[in-house]
């Protein structure tokens, strides 16, 4: 994961237990941990945690996982994928379990943030688990009493691999400034009628905001997805410092 805040200054973190309250399994591959922190200072969307993980000899290996709750739940969210061959994503999806406790640090970053005090619309890019922290501020949106137009392009694999599908389309049935749009890659459902394949030009000319309404818009996902879309956004018209990207990339999992 990358994403820089080179306007605020380094500030310590303290490492501290959070209990594991919940484990929900949200596609074969991704489960969301839910926990509770033992002093939890609050988030803003986007904005993600440190795991490490101890081994009995001392050795350690720490992750980064994005948050994927709303700053208004009373609970944490991380939402973890498999990675194969992978260090620490396997013990936190087959060995944790709920009463256990898990160490943690946050929450860090606040360049890739959305906070809700802009009026502007929130387009959203995700590619994969990339839609983690882009949920968290979907589902903050969802929290507030005024809300600006948004919406999601979302690329997976499959119909199936598609992360919060069922509380996405709730939120769509429910708010007509919220648009929801998937980019299936590798397989499709047979009556599918939206898009195949990787997102493109084509996709994105029908579904946007015009730059001239000032999106305000985040991108994250794995580094091709990311630089895919942020090259196809400035083809568009939009000025590359307005597109906020955060890259999910290997990290030993």
């Amino acid at each position: 994961m990358t994403g820089t805040d080179p306007a605020s200054p380094a500030k310590r973190l303290d490492w501290q237990f959070a209990q594991v309250r919940d484990v929900v399994v949200e596609t074969r591959r991704v489960k969301s941990l839910i926990l509770k922190p033992a002093n939890w200072p609050g988030h803003l969307p986007g904005q993600h945690v440190d795991i490490r993980l101890t081994a009995e000899d001392g050795y350690q290996a720490q992750r980064s996982y994005s948050i994927s709750s709303s700053p208004e739940d009373e609970l944490l969210a991380l939402t973890v994928e498999r990675v194969k061959d992978g260090e620490v994503s396997p013990y936190l999806l087959d060995e944790l379990h709920v009463g256990d406790q898990l160490e943690l640090r946050g929450p860090i970053g606040r360049y890739f943030v959305w906070t809700g005090a802009a009026r502007e619309p929130v387009y959203l890019l995700a590619g994969g688990t990339g839609i983690t922290p882009l949920m968290s501020m979907l589902r903050h949106r969802d929290r507030r009493p005024s809300r600006p137009p948004a919406l999601l392009i979302y690329s997976a694999r499959s119909w199936e691999d598609i992360l919060y599908r069922d509380e996405l389309e709730a939120m769509m049935r429910c708010d007509s400034s919220f648009r929801l749009v998937y980019a299936l890659t590798r397989q499709q459902p047979q009556d599918w009628t939206g898009h195949r394949g990787r997102i493109n030009k084509a996709l994105l000319s029908a579904n946007w905001f015009p730059p001239a309404h000032n999106p305000t818009i985040y991108v994250c996902g794995p580094t091709s997805f990311v630089e895919t879309a942020a090259s196809l956004l400035v083809d568009l018209g939009f000025a590359p410092l307005s597109i906020k990207t955060e890259r999910f990339g290997p990290s030993g999992g």
